[in-house]
C-alpha cells in the first residue's frame, strides 16, 4: 500500500467516523423537536402526504436482517421514492445504537407488553414554516451529495455501539 492510499483510507475512516456522529446528533435533535418519523409504514404514510418535508431518509438494517425478503422490498420502493424526489439516503447499520439514542417512545415506557419500534426506516423532516439550520443535517447531506458524486447513490454508515 502506497503513503497516499493509506492517507485515503484514514481520511475515508475518518470522513464515515464525523458523518456517524453528525447522524447520531440529528436524530437525537430530530426527536427532541418532533422532526423524526419512525417506522417504515408511518415513514411511507408522511411521504405520501408530504415529500416537500422530508429532508433525509435514513434506511436501517444490521446483517444479520439482510435477507428479510420484505424488508427489502420496502427499502427498494422506499429508495425510489427518495431520488424521485431529491431526498437524501443513508443505509446505517447499528440497529442497537439506534435503539440507545431513540429510547423508547412514551407511550411503551415501563409497558413490557409493548411491541419493539420499528426503527428501519428514519425520516427526518424540516416544516414548510421555517428553515431548519443544522450543522449536523448540512453535514450528513454533503456526504450524502459527495457519494452521489462518487456513483454511490446509497451512502452507508455504520453507528457503533457505546
Amino acid at each position: 500500500m502506497t503513503l497516499e492510499e493509506v492517507v485515503a483510507c484514514d481520511n475515508a475512516a475518518q470522513k464515515m467516523q464525523t458523518v456517524s456522529t453528525a447522524v447520531e446528533e440529528l436524530l437525537v435533535a430530530a426527536q427532541r423537536q418532533d422532526r423524526l418519523t419512525v417506522g417504515v409504514y408511518e415513514s411511507a404514510k408522511l411521504m405520501n402526504v408530504d415529500p416537500d418535508s422530508v429532508v433525509l431518509c435514513l434506511l436501517a438494517i444490521d446483517e444479520e436482517e439482510e435477507d428479510d425478503i420484505a424488508l427489502q422490498i420496502h427499502f427498494t420502493l422506499i429508495q425510489s421514492f427518495c431520488c424521485d424526489n431529491d431526498i437524501n439516503i443513508l443505509r446505517v447499520s447499528g440497529m442497537r445504537r439506534l435503539e440507545q439514542l431513540l429510547g423508547e417512545p412514551p407511550q411503551t415506557q415501563g409497558n413490557p407488553e409493548s411491541e419493539d419500534r420499528d426503527l428501519h426506516c428514519l425520516l427526518v423532516t424540516n416544516p414548510h414554516t421555517e428553515t431548519w439550520k443544522c450543522k449536523d443535517l448540512t453535514e450528513v447531506a454533503s456526504y450524502c451529495e459527495e457519494s452521489r458524486g462518487n456513483n454511490q447513490w446509497v451512502p452507508y454508515i455504520s453507528l457503533e455501539e457505546r
